[in-house]
């Protein structure tokens, strides 16, 4: 049995723990806060003492276009493709009471360590699959899920079965007609990689926006790209108000400027 919450110091290995997949190591950052590294990458951070602070701005990002498709506190089915420490379902689960959440994640002993390690929401609040995030996409009936969040790296790159035509088709069709299918990336000027999601992502989906750090698109910095995909209209006059009121701003990008953006 792991150790009580309130022993900070024993819940978790002093040394990295190898999966067969990755190096895993989790880090006190505060003292009641931890972080997830996933080879030496920060991955998931948990505040036991309020565990619907969301600390990651991509994750903030997240949270903001979901918010302002579905609302504040209103319960969704969401799928989490790439579930690592499952910090995103656990803010949810306390943010929209009442949501069944489903987290797959390929490596196996990672998605058995997070639930050793981390006071996550019990099935079936939040259930935890080991398995590929594409061949699950593909599994799910139409219309099973309202969101959709792809969280899914291999070293800092998204995996190209992920984020082809036929992944951005694929979550289309288990969408709820409203629902909306939300990407993480990270990118670097000139934001290749981010310019091709966006194409990609048209062929689908009638209405994208773009979250970014403003200065990812002056080129001064590496980090993360947020872009939300739906069948439905997003309100990105009111997503920008929400990015605006973070603790770090974020810029919205929508309309005919994605457009001219993705070429």
């Amino acid at each position: 049995m792991p150790p009580r919450s309130t022993d900070i110091g024993a819940r978790w290995p002093t040394q990295p723990v190898h999966t067969g997949e990755a190096e895993l190591e989790v880090r006190a950052v505060g003292p009641r806060q931890v972080v997830l590294l996933i080879d030496g990458m920060e991955s998931s951070f948990h505040d036991l003492d309020d565990p619907s602070h969301l600390e990651f701005e991509y994750m903030q990002h997240i949270d903001a276009v979901v918010d302002t498709t579905w609302g504040e506190g209103t319960a969704v089915r969401a799928l989490h493709l790439g579930g690592a420490g499952c910090s995103l379902a656990t803010a949810w689960d306390t943010r929209r009471p009442g949501s069944a959440q489903l987290a797959v994640e390929w490596d196996g002993e990672l998605a058995r360590l997070a639930r050793e390690w981390f006071p996550l929401p019990r099935s079936p609040r939040l259930r935890i699959r080991h398995g590929d995030a594409r061949a699950a996409l593909d599994s799910f009936p139409t219309g099973r899920w309202d969101v959709i969040v792809r969280d899914v790296f291999v070293r800092s790159v998204v995996p190209e079965h992920l984020r082809d035509e036929g992944a951005a088709r694929s979550a289309l069709r288990t969408l709820a007609e409203d629902g909306v299918y939300v990407v993480n990336l990270a990118d670097a000027p000139p934001l290749n990689s981010a310019r091709e999601e966006v194409r990609i992502l048209r062929e689908a989906f009638d209405h994208l926006v773009m979250v970014v750090d403003p200065a990812i698109v002056r080129g001064r910095r590496f980090g993360n790209v947020v872009i939300g995909a739906s069948r439905a209209p997003i309100d990105d006059v009111a997503l920008a108000r929400r990015v605006r009121g973070l603790p770090l701003p974020a810029r919205v990008v929508a309309g005919a400027d994605l457009l001219r953006f993705g070429g």
